[in-house]
């Protein structure tokens, strides 16, 4: 498989810009929005391995892309997936679902065949959709504290970050546990990365990062953001998801909430962003795109704005140009 052509700057990861009082021209607007989608992962599911050509076509090389764990999913499945992504020269993250780990031996398992099959040297753990753990793991710090990640090749951790909070556990353990996540990482030598849930509003995105950097707490943050998609894909997935009060008050607005995303994608949020990273007022490394099964789509997007094939509206956010 052939990538296609991109200049050297968009095929790499650059460092976020802590610039502070940068005006806000267009034009710099337009170049903060290409900056943050060049720094761009995506998510996929195993159903999308068949889609991977194309993903090939429109993504830089090297791109970070997440292999989602749906449910009844086998592990062998993740394994398979991760390692099309790296003979199709991406970057393989899958998602390690803790608690549906029945035991270490389990895990062992595993993280050997993804670095063995894949060279996998990024996860993503959560904790998973089952309430009561089938193993020894029970949250993403046993599996953390165990040392395994380590041992078999994985150098580079995400994990969920809250913006909005999380309604299964309260908001001081969800703090602390933020903060413990960072010091295991430091002491293991493991680069981390938080990784948000979706959001529709910039406003808790930008007060949580802001949180994150007083309390220094070790790690990047890469801001999850719904790539295009329905109306109504968005209100279920976001709904199901339990995110926070973005999706409820946008949901109780109506015609704003169709303006805001609708089918077009995350223009207004990210646009947002922008203008919060050109203030000083927000410093992120990257973003990541939820694709609710509509990667081929998503991935056009995000080739469209690399491109700057993209023009700023009035309404605060921006029209792209769909390659295709």
């Amino acid at each position: 498989m052939n990538h296609a052509e991109f200049p050297e700057h968009l095929s790499s990861r650059p460092p976020t810009d802590r610039a502070h009082g940068a005006p806000t021209a267009p034009s710099d607007e337009r170049s903060a929005i290409s900056d943050l989608c060049r720094r761009v992962s995506v998510e996929m599911t195993v159903h999308d391995v068949a889609k991977l050509p194309e993903c090939v076509s429109l993504l830089p090389p090297g791109t970070p892309v997440y292999v989602s764990h749906l449910p009844n999913q086998q592990w062998q499945a993740t394994i398979d997936t991760a390692s099309a992504l790296r003979t199709s020269g991406l970057e393989p993250v899958p998602h390690i679902p803790v608690r549906k780990l029945a035991s270490q031996h389990e895990l062992e398992q595993l993280l050997g065949q993804l670095s063995a099959r894949a060279q996998v040297r990024q996860v993503l753990l959560i904790a998973g959709d089952v309430k009561e753990a089938h193993g020894p793991f029970p949250s993403t710090l046993e599996v953390i504290e165990s040392g395994l990640l380590g041992k078999h090749g994985i150098t580079r951790l995400s994990v969920a970050g809250h913006p909005e909070g999380n309604a299964a556990i309260s908001e001081n353990e969800l703090r602390s546990t933020e903060e413990r996540k960072g010091q295991l990482a430091r002491q293991l030598h493991l680069e981390l990365t938080f990784v948000t849930q979706f959001s529709f509003e910039s406003e808790p995105i930008v007060a949580w990062a802001g949180q994150m950097r007083v309390r220094d707490i070790f790690g990047k943050i890469d801001i999850g953001l719904a790539g295009p998609a329905r109306l109504t894909t968005l209100l279920n997935y976001g709904l199901r998801c339990g995110v926070g009060p973005s999706i409820r008050a946008l949901g109780a607005r109506g015609g704003a909430f169709t303006k805001l995303i609708g089918e077009r994608g995350p223009e207004k949020v990210v646009r947002q962003l922008a203008r919060a990273t050109l203030s000083g007022e927000l410093v992120i490394d990257g973003i990541h795109l939820y694709s609710f099964g509509g990667l081929i789509r998503t991935c056009r997007w995000v080739r469209a704005v690399h491109d700057g094939r993209f023009e700023l509206d009035a309404e605060s956010g921006f029209d792209v140009t769909l390659p295709g």
